[in-house]
């Protein structure tokens, strides 16, 4: 197989947010600036943005590159660095993974289907590559639970070339400090500062106006400045354009079995 062509280390390089991201949702962007939570049509009913007009879009804008990082699969990773590549921009292959809260092999009846948490997982060569096809795998064959679920016993074994964020707010540690569990949110980091390293682990903030992000923004930001880990920033894209929201909206019923006339429907704010 021939070697998947990464971006450049200042790619990835995690940026330190502005001081008012924390406060008010925004910041300034880094240049060059590439997004590293990216969903697609290949999030299965979730996420409806399209490769062609994506990587359209992020080739005008000329950002040097972008993240596939799908819902627990990579259906789409040949397809989306095929495309990528042909229009010299670097694709970045990556998972958001769905991680056990103990063991993946732990399938008791009491656990219901959103009991796990979100990780991002990006391939930074092709060891890493390599080490996401294992992951994934083992995900379905013997984590399998409502969800394609791993843990941290399989991240031990193949952290190897891959770089972790620590998630949306359903991640483990943003999770932690919206239930105000900051020693467990300590802890949580910690443990995944130890699994990939001090240079291979960032802190995920975003900027999407809900007031619980704000929240687990200020925590994360003490976290950064307690521990020293890197602060990423991400936008948890799952559409293209502001436009696009209304047919998103729809994916998501036909995900939940509602329809849009339910006030009460899962949504978007």
């Amino acid at each position: 197989m021939a070697s998947v062509r990464y971006p450049s280390h200042d790619a990835l390089t995690p940026q330190k947010p502005s001081k008012d991201i924390a406060d008010t949702g925004s910041c300034t962007m880094p240049t060059p600036f590439c997004h590293l939570h990216m969903h697609t049509s290949y999030s299965l009913l979730d996420g409806t943005n399209q490769l062609d007009p994506l990587l359209a879009e992020i080739q005008a804008l000329r950002q040097p590159a972008v993240a596939m990082t799908e819902h627990g699969n990579l259906f789409g990773a040949i397809q989306f660095y095929t495309k990528a590549t042909a229009l010299g921009v670097n694709p970045i292959i990556g998972c958001e993974a769905y991680m056990a809260p103990g063991s993946r092999l732990i399938k008791d009846k009491t656990l219901a289907n959103n009991d796990d948490y979100h990780l991002i997982l990006l391939a930074q060569n092709e060891i890493g590559y390599r080490n996401l096809l294992k992951l994934v795998s083992r995900s379905y064959l013997d984590g399998f639970y409502y969800k394609p679920r791993m843990d941290k016993d399989l991240l031990r074994q193949h952290h190897e070339g891959l770089i972790a964020l620590s998630g949306c707010l359903t991640g483990e540690i943003p999770y932690l400090i919206g239930q105000a569990d900051l020693r467990g949110a300590t802890a949580a980091a910690r443990e995944f500062q130890d699994i990939f390293g001090p240079d291979r682990f960032s802190l995920e903030i975003q900027a999407n106006g809900l007031d619980q992000q704000r929240t687990v923004n200020r925590g994360l930001i003490d976290l950064h400045n307690a521990l020293g880990i890197p602060i990423v920033g991400t936008n948890d894209c799952h559409y293209l354009r502001k436009a696009d929201a209304y047919p998103h909206d729809l994916v998501l019923c036909l995900q939940t079995g509602t329809t849009v006339r339910d006030p009460h429907r899962f949504r978007w704010s």
